[in-house]
């Protein structure tokens, strides 16, 4: 069995996997524990499985373990550890979730837009995730103001 080690939120997880395909997905949630990036459609389309590989906003869904060796990986657990992003921040001002679900993946593409330099309304063009209780007003507010 293929064994690596992946860099998550700044620390090394040595994991052993059945397959070097194994999505990245399934190994954050299932192997490593972080629960926080969640499963949608399994096809890169929804985007609830965003975490950023080398900073850049990534759909783990489709990707590799082999392909997610040795490269900086960060979950939603790892965006801040208190709740401190502006995106989080905006988030919980204007009460953006409904069910929750989509919105780590949400707040991973956000966040990666703002990396980019990005703000408002590109924010809202760039990030293409999908959202199944339509709260698409409210976070189109949040990222207003960022």
């Amino acid at each position: 069995m293929p064994s690596y080690t992946l860099k998550v939120n700044g620390r090394d997880y040595p994991v052993t996997v059945s397959s070097s395909s194994m999505p990245l997905l399934w190994v954050l949630r299932d192997v490593i524990g972080l629960t926080g990036t969640k499963y949608g459609c399994g096809i890169e389309i929804c985007g609830a499985c965003t975490v950023w590989v080398n900073g850049e906003p990534t759909k783990s869904c489709d990707m590799d373990v082999s392909s997610a060796a040795g490269k900086a990986i960060t979950t939603i657990e790892g965006l801040s550890a208190d709740r401190s992003h502006p995106a989080q921040k905006a988030w919980i001002l204007h009460q953006v979730p409904q069910c929750g679900y989509c919105q780590s993946g949400m707040l991973m593409s956000v966040a990666g837009a703002m990396a980019k330099g990005h703000h408002g309304s590109e924010i809202a063009n760039e990030v293409n995730n999908l959202c199944v209780c339509g709260t698409y007003q409210r976070i189109k507010t949040a990222v207003s103001g960022l």
